[in-house]
């Protein structure tokens, strides 16, 4: 739930944030109205707090080789022992795990996966994740267009 302490200036500063995480804060204060100075407050403020969780920059994926994105429905043998928290941080740490969803329905978890190509991701299946504790079947289902990915958060339901 998000805190009622955000007022519109926040909003806009993370809105700002979110579209251009580069931005100076001399240019930050600008854009949102404000001087730099109160601008820097906020900011630390909202990363303080947990709102801005850090920077990064966005890579093309196809650019750097990273052609192939796989979404795949894995099913545990068990969620509430030590286990299954061994596979989620095995699941985690692996590099072509970019993202990473504990979900109700077909699957116990969804995850991202990106490699290079077809044989890539039969070394990761074969090599990593059919080989973590507890896993009882694995849905793979390969993307064959990626319309839109790494969206900025919708930010509507801060307004009062």
């Amino acid at each position: 739930m998000p805190n009622d302490d955000l007022d519109a200036i926040d909003r806009r500063i993370l809105a700002a944030l979110q579209a251009d995480g580069r931005l100076s804060n001399v240019d930050l204060a600008e854009k949102i109205g404000l001087s730099p100075s109160p601008c820097l407050r906020r900011v630390n403020r909202l990363e303080r707090e947990g709102y801005v969780e850090g920077y990064r920059a966005m890579l093309g994926r196809r650019r750097i080789g990273l052609g192939l994105t796989v979404f795949v429905g894995v099913k545990i043998d068990g969620h509430a022992d030590d286990r299954a928290t061994t596979f989620e941080q095995e699941v985690v740490a692996c590099p072509e795990v970019v993202s990473c969803h504990m979900v109700a329905g077909d699957a116990d978890y969804l995850l991202e996966v990106t490699v290079s190509d077809l044989d890539a991701y039969q070394r990761f299946l074969v090599g990593k994740l059919l080989n973590l504790p507890l896993v009882r079947e694995v849905k793979s289902t390969i993307a064959i267009q990626t319309l839109k990915a790494g969206g900025a958060l919708p930010l509507e339901h801060l307004a009062p």
